[in-house]
């Protein structure tokens, strides 16, 4: 445990530097509308092939029912 930091510090060094030869940076956030329309089309996919809206109403009632409301 008390060899954890210098190992970490070396492994962000190394991260450093290929990213600097490379341009492999993260880039700045994405906008949210950008990230939605990026996650909509996952999220229609699993609603069709996991039985779509009447799945989920029907796992927050039994939720619901479970914590008494």
């Amino acid at each position: 445990m008390t060899r954890t930091a210098p190992r970490t510090a070396i492994r962000t060094q190394g991260r450093r530097a290929y990213s600097a030869a490379f341009g492999t940076g993260r880039p700045d956030r994405r906008h949210p509308l950008v990230a939605i329309a990026m996650v909509l089309p996952l999220a229609a996919l699993l609603a069709y092939a996991f039985g779509g809206w009447d799945a989920v109403v029907a796992q927050a009632s039994s939720v619901g029912e479970m914590l008494g409301r």
